[in-house]
């Protein structure tokens, strides 16, 4: 499927207010929200404005990725920038809303990866071709992961209405 490099290793419960602070909730646009991805973070936010971090890259994360409030901006500045976010579970709203605008998101319970790593997602797996190491992926109901493949719910309802 893919085989991203992990740009980004967190812990668990990042917030939304991590990903994508609240000061910045004025902005909605999907092409304006990917500058204020993890903006309080200088370092890592300067490298994607930079386009210093190619698409498709990974972040790992933890438990509960993407807790907190419900906002959608948190999604959208991911997906501006195509990551790939590889998690031990990733927290309800913020999941819906990944399915919703198409952005990469893979659970992988026991994943154990360091920023450099490169991984390998496959059929059911996620293998860490730097630490040798195969994890188990929980996969997403066939019809989530359908909306994510096509991009989003909206490019997903329209090849579902062109297909009539």
């Amino acid at each position: 499927m893919s085989n991203p490099q992990v740009v980004l290793k967190l812990g668990d419960d990042v917030s939304t207010d991590i990903i994508y602070p609240g000061r910045f909730m004025a902005t909605v646009l999907p092409t304006e929200t990917p500058q204020f991805a993890f903006a309080d973070s200088a370092e890592f936010n300067g490298r994607l404005k930079a386009k210093e971090i190619a698409p498709g890259s990974a972040i790992v994360a933890g438990k509960n990725f993407g807790c907190g409030s419900s906002r959608e901006q948190a999604v959208s500045c991911l997906k501006g920038y195509e990551l790939c976010i590889v998690a031990k579970n990733i927290a309800r709203i913020f999941l819906q809303s990944a399915i919703n605008l198409g952005l990469n998101i893979v659970i992988c319970p026991d994943i154990e990866a360091s920023e450099g790593d490169e991984l390998e997602i496959v059929e059911g797996k996620v293998l860490n071709k730097t630490s040798k190491k195969s994890f188990a992926i929980s996969p997403l109901p066939q019809a989530r992961q359908a909306i994510i493949d096509a991009g989003g719910l909206i490019p997903y309802t329209r090849r579902l209405l062109r297909a009539q």
